[in-house]
């Protein structure tokens, strides 16, 4: 299959989230974030992920001192960003997505003025890459909140946190008025798999589970209601700025041609677009109102509120893109999950899988794209997540021969090009990750997507020295064709 012309203003991206790279989790006043309490676990089954469900869990990390914290490490970007800005200069990047860390610039989460030293560091990091002629795609929020507001004030059930989620974005939005695009929440869906990364709730704190939904739906509206928020704020305070969020996309087929099954993952797939839909369209679709009544789940938002929701739709969808899932008739509704782990049961047994249990299937992405561009017509999209977790083994002569990750990224970008062709308005790919981080997901660093390894281990022992993967070749190889076909 050929691979197509990409548009001459394609953003050739890497993403990574601040939490996953910078480290320096005390330095510069930094305060507790969430992920800051998240310990590395060595377990065999690469396929579990294990998440924090419980107040009591939070106490018990805070005070250990037999368990280790790889999101306070990083790979130490916060010190080597200069070092890192230019490897992804020498690959081609033409963007790079990360996040600024709410508890950098609010520690607390509820402080009266930001920390200025946080902010500084941005300045110097949003500089670098300009010197670069590297374009920002900022997430306002990637699973990183103030622990404070998980602790004390609940999460984002509370409209406190709302408030104060307003607070930080338009001081950073003020302060880096030259940033293009910005994503206010990472993979906004996700919330229906991981409460506490997403939402800051904590599921086991409650004693019915009626009262956990109906806190989980206020948190996502209050989201929903934020980016809303924070459109309208960039309308009339930075008009030249783009607003945009991101969806984790959750693709699936039919386990088999039983109408039963086939109705089964239509209704998986609306349940994972809702709120794309509230998003794009500027309200809360039939299905969704009717799901909540008909589980007697209350939900009442404000005329006010559904108002600005409409007004102020995002001016692009962002979406991350790992695997596709199979619907059986009888598989737990989307709605009604609350784990990252699927059962073998969504297996799809024409594709094969990682070493994570994630099926690879590049068709799925051009289907996915061209759903959105169906049901979102003319609205941009870009790809802010696509890559693959893998065992990569650095030989005896510093190499890392990772012929697996070229193939997957090439199968990929195929099939972005062909949604291009079939007319979707895809305007940026960005790979996760450029370069080896902490895994969001089990917290390990084993687990490797860059296409520049770290000497870094799972306990944070290693010398950090950045090595250029066989894939890394590779991308810039593509990258400077590609490129160059533009100009022809």
């Amino acid at each position: 299959m050929k691979t197509e012309k990409f548009p001459a203003d394609f953003l050739w991206g890497g993403a990574v989230a601040a939490n996953q790279v910078e480290g320096g989790f005390a330095a510069e006043n930094k305060g507790l974030s969430q992920t800051d309490v998240l310990p590395y676990v060595n377990q065999k089954d690469h396929k579990k992920i294990k998440k924090i469900t419980a107040q009591q869990e939070i106490v018990e990390n805070l005070q250990a001192k037999d368990k280790i914290f790889p999101r306070r490490w990083g790979i130490d970007f916060f010190n080597k960003y200069r070092q890192d800005l230019d490897l992804f200069a020498e690959l081609g990047l033409t963007a790079f997505r990360t996040s600024i860390a709410w508890s950098r610039i609010f520690p607390n989460g509820d402080d009266a003025v930001a920390n200025e030293a946080g902010l500084v560091y941005y300045d110097h990091l949003f500089a670098e890459m300009e010197k670069r002629q590297i374009t920002p795609v900022v997430t306002l929020s990637h699973y990183e909140m103030p622990l404070k507001l998980v602790t004390e004030y609940g999460g984002w059930k509370n409209p406190r946190v709302f408030e104060l989620y307003l607070k930080f974005c338009k001081v950073v939005m003020k302060r880096y008025p030259q940033i293009k695009y910005w994503v206010t929440f990472n993979q906004i869906n996700s919330a229906l798999n991981d409460a506490y990364s997403a939402l800051g709730i904590l599921k086991d704190d409650y004693s019915n589970a009626a009262d956990f939904e109906r806190d989980k739906f206020q948190a996502l509206h209050y989201q929903l209601l934020a980016t809303a928020k924070v459109v309208e704020f960039a309308k009339n305070e930075l008009p030249s700025v783009q607003v945009g969020s991101m969806v984790y996309d959750m693709t699936s087929y039919a386990a088999t041609t039983d109408p039963k099954d086939v109705l089964a993952n239509q209704d998986n797939l609306l349940q994972a677009d809702f709120m794309s839909d509230v998003m794009v369209r500027g309200e809360y679709p039939a299905y969704i109102l009717n799901y909540l009544r008909r589980n007697k789940i209350s939900f009442n938002p404000s005329a006010a509120e559904l108002t600005t929701i409409k007004q102020n739709p995002i001016a692009f969808l962002g979406l991350s893109y790992y695997l596709t899932t199979v619907t059986h008739h009888d598989t737990v509704p989307l709605l009604a999950r609350n784990s990252w782990n699927m059962g073998t049961d969504t297996y799809n047994p024409l594709l094969p899988s990682s070493d994570w249990g994630w099926q690879i299937d590049p068709v799925g992405l051009r289907i996915a794209l061209r759903r959105y561009a169906d049901k979102y017509p003319h609205l941009p999209l870009m790809i802010l997540e696509n890559g693959i977790g893998h065992l990569d083994q650095l030989t005896a002569d510093g190499k890392i021969h990772d012929p697996y990750r070229s193939e997957y990224l090439a199968a990929h970008l195929q099939q972005v090009s062909a949604a291009i062709a079939d007319g979707v308005p895809v305007i940026g790919y960005f790979v996760w990750s450029p370069i080896d981080i902490i895994s969001s997901s089990t917290c390990e660093m084993q687990k490797r997507y860059g296409l520049i390894y770290v000497d870094q281990d799972d306990y944070g022992q290693g010398s950090q020295q950045r090595i250029r993967k066989d894939s890394f070749t590779w991308y810039q190889q593509f990258i400077s064709q590609h490129r160059r076909e533009k100009t022809n």
